[in-house]
């Protein structure tokens, strides 16, 4: 028995099949972007198709757009134009007929890595999506919380200076600011270019602020960072936590870890993680 996970991105679609907490096989394909919702819909349903001879309990989907993970409804899907109104769960329920799991790709990163990552062994976890924005899912007592309407943890949104934490927080920052990619920047950082290393203090300062604010709201055990902008930690490490190293509570530090996601295929293995979280 196992979990199909899925991971629509908006470039690709990933379909994995987890059997016992181990990702066994992945399938993947080219995401129509220009394509009409249902011609996608086939495609992902062709996808999961390949995984019919397997003996599965269940599906979990993890979707870059606000989700009502109740209904399993994704809204406005991020590079997929056509995507307005998805009602994955009863499209796919229907078709398959085992239960279907919906949720965003921040929730589904921060539950894959409470399942099959480096978080395994705490209850309260802050996972930050750093990559093209800021995306942020919250694990209270074990268990997901998405509040009532499904929005909680867009820290991202939260206004900061005259803008908000995603834009200085986040990839935007060094192309908002500097007019340039985050992997030019590390590039340039491993270069050992002053400039580069000075965008990065101020990036990991900004860093910084948006994790004191999250301490002040949810006080975790962990934070844990993944995307892309994530593994240009080494260059942005010593700032990020000279500015946290300021927060109020000196207490609060003594145990506070912030982590770097090493796992692969983490959106996959969150999707599927999806599944054992609603078994709670």
């Amino acid at each position: 028995m196992g979990i199909i996970g899925v991971d629509i991105g908006g470039t690709n679609l990933r379909v994995g099949f987890v059997e016992r907490n181990s990702l066994v096989r992945i399938e993947s394909m080219n995401v129509k972007k220009n394509g009409k919702e249902d011609e996608i819909i086939q495609d992902l349903v062709s996808l999961i198709e390949r995984f019919a001879n397997e003996n599965v309990e269940g599906i979990g989907i993890g979707v870059p757009s606000v989700v009502d993970s109740e209904k399993g409804i994704a809204y406005d899907v991020t590079n997929i134009p056509s995507w307005k109104e998805v009602h994955l769960k009863e499209i796919l329920e229907t078709k398959f007929n085992i239960p279907v799991y919906v949720n965003n790709d921040a929730n589904c990163f921060t539950v894959g890595e409470k399942y099959f990552g480096m978080v395994r062994d705490y209850k309260n976890i802050v996972g930050l999506i750093i990559g093209t924005g800021l995306g942020s899912g919250i694990i209270i007592n074990d268990h997901l919380y998405t509040g009532k309407n499904y929005g909680a943890g867009e820290f991202g949104m939260i206004p900061y200076k005259d803008q908000n934490y995603e834009y200085y927080c986040s990839g935007q920052f060094f192309q908002n600011e500097y007019g340039l990619t985050g992997e030019e920047v590390y590039r340039q950082a491993e270069r050992g270019e002053e400039k580069a290393l000075n965008i990065f203090d101020r990036f990991g300062n900004h860093l910084g602020e948006a994790i004191k604010m999250i301490l002040f709201a949810i006080d975790p055990e962990v934070i844990v960072l993944g995307g892309s902008v994530s593994k240009s930690y080494e260059f942005f490490k010593n700032a990020m936590w000279k500015s946290i190293n300021k927060f109020a509570y000196s207490h609060s530090l003594e145990t506070l870890k912030i982590m770097v996601s090493e796992l692969n295929y983490s959106a996959v293995l969150g999707a599927a993680a999806l599944y054992y979280e609603s078994r709670k």
